[in-house]
């Protein structure tokens, strides 16, 4: 963490976060993402912001599933450094452990959230952020389809990172994704 931003370590110290865990994990450091535009909102109103390049890739994406009769809604986006330490807050006053947090949040600072590129998809039917969305239509179109809209799986079973599957996550990452040759 020698290469981490002071207002990281920070907090770090102030949840009582040990810095081994990054080097542990080969966590990474995400910076927070300056542009922002809406991609998407719920029927509440409720905002999901990326940047525009992941937004507008999610829009194609949706427009895509949509054509083909699949169901995929944002559940969360952009997500602060703030946010993240709220989140983990908020868990920990709930009485769970700080290890079984770690397993499924990231520690702020090191959120694919924070980029605006990281979004977390439901369909109906489904709770939302819970590993039976592998089940859906929706994980299986997204599995055979987000990639060529930039979207890949972040935490697969048993990923480098440690943290559990979540079949829900996904990123845009354009330049990650390798083309089709066999189609």
């Amino acid at each position: 963490m020698k290469d981490c931003p002071e207002r990281i370590r920070s907090i770090f110290a102030a949840l009582d976060l040990s810095t081994d865990l990054i080097q542990a994990r080969s966590l990474v450091l995400y910076p927070e993402a300056q542009e922002l535009v809406v991609a998407a909102k719920d029927d509440d109103g409720r905002e999901y912001r990326l940047t525009p390049g992941a937004a507008a890739a999610w829009r194609r994406m949706n427009a895509a599933a949509s054509s083909d009769g699949v169901v995929i809604k944002i559940v969360s986006a952009f997500r602060s450094v703030d946010r993240q330490v709220e989140i983990l807050r908020e868990k920990l006053a709930q009485g769970a452990s700080l290890g079984a947090i770690l397993a499924v949040s990231a520690p702020p600072g090191y959120s694919e959230h924070h980029t605006g590129c990281a979004i977390d998809i439901t369909t109906h039917g489904v709770r939302p952020l819970e590993v039976e969305f592998e089940n859906t239509s929706a994980f299986q179109w997204l599995s055979k389809n987000a990639a060529q809209f930039g979207f890949v799986l972040s935490f697969p079973p048993g990923n480098r990172y440690g943290y559990e599957y979540e079949p829900w996550h996904w990123c845009y990452k354009p330049d990650d994704v390798k083309p089709d040759i066999t189609a």
